[in-house]
């Protein structure tokens, strides 16, 4: 594939260390063909079977293994090393500059922080890349150097959901595993360079809409961010494999009513979590359907309340 010329680096990135925007800002204005629109409608059924994997569910009840949320944070490492390694790489392409935010936005440091409080000084000779990581890991390196428009969507998967529901289930893990209030072993969830969540999460959206990008190659990040779905439920699989293999006490993070026991034998459009998600779009219908919710079950509230912050990109963040 014949790469595309550079352009000079986007000098508003330079040097930026902080972003601080208004929570209060306005709403932003979509178009159904902004890339952000198309990624949203064009991942939910992914999003939704990520969702549902008995993983994702067993984390929602705080029931979490210290032994597996350690190798969840190693595959994280592999996978955040190998995408930060291939961002850097283009930082200068066109299409990957104006979303170029490393102070901000880069985990892999943060996540040797915590690999080093979960295995100590010696954590490097004691993590390995699983077999269940390695495809995904494999994928970026592949795409950074033949098709690097295509870390926009790898980028946007990842870094959106950490800043989405990343952050509730930073707390469900924080409770579960009793993890010091202080941060340290969660030094992943902590995004210091970033005033509002809200705020950089619209201004990283803006920027991705800005590309110049054909319908065919809009079509192509979709597809890619469908793939970035599957690698993620791939390592789900492997660690609710080994999970079963890992005889420990596991704590229940004390939510109230859980989202499997919520939903069991129940349609989607009917879980609180989806309706608190859909009413955040704007959608009248589940704003609805969450007031509803929220009647019925009232221990959710608090969880629920959260939950409204949270935007499509829940689960792409795959273990928080």
């Amino acid at each position: 594939m014949e790469s595309e010329l550079p352009p000079e680096p986007n000098s508003a990135n330079k040097g930026r260390s902080m972003i601080a925007l208004d929570d209060d800002d306005d709403d932003e204005v979509l178009s159904p063909t902004d890339l952000s629109e198309l990624l949203a409608e064009g991942t939910k059924e992914a999003h939704d079977r990520a969702e549902n994997c008995q993983f994702v569910k067993d984390f929602l009840r705080g029931r979490i293994k210290r032994e597996l949320f350690k190798r969840g944070t190693a595959a994280l490492y592999f996978v955040y090393s190998a995408m930060e390694e291939e961002i850097e790489k283009n930082k200068d392409h066109h299409h990957i500059a104006p979303i170029y935010f490393p102070a901000e936005l880069h985990r892999r440091e943060a996540l040797a922080r915590d690999l080093e409080y979960f295995y100590g000084e010696d954590w490097e000779n004691q993590i390995s890349l699983s077999a269940g990581t390695k495809p995904y890991v494999d994928r970026i390196h592949e795409v950074g150097e033949k098709d690097p428009v295509l870390l926009v969507a790898h980028s946007y998967t990842r870094y959106m959901g950490d800043l989405s529901g990343g952050q509730i289930l930073k707390k469900v893990a924080q409770r579960a595993l009793k993890l010091p209030s202080t941060g340290e072993g969660l030094n992943f969830y902590q995004f210091e360079g970033i005033h509002s969540h809200k705020g950089f999460k619209q201004l990283y959206r803006s920027r991705m809409n800005e590309l110049e990008l054909d319908a065919e190659t809009k079509d192509r990040i979709v597809e890619e961010s469908n793939r970035a779905f599957g690698f993620n439920m791939m390592v789900f699989t492997e660690l609710e494999e080994l999970g079963k293999t890992i005889k420990e006490e596991v704590q229940d993070a004390g939510f109230g009513h859980s989202h499997a026991e919520m939903m069991e034998g129940e349609d989607i459009n009917k879980c609180p979590y989806y309706a608190a998600k859909m009413a955040v779009s704007g959608n009248p219908t589940h704003a609805c359907q969450l007031a509803m919710t929220l009647l019925r079950h009232p221990p959710c509230q608090v969880v629920l309340a959260a939950w409204m912050a949270v935007l499509a990109g829940f689960t792409a963040w795959y273990f928080m």
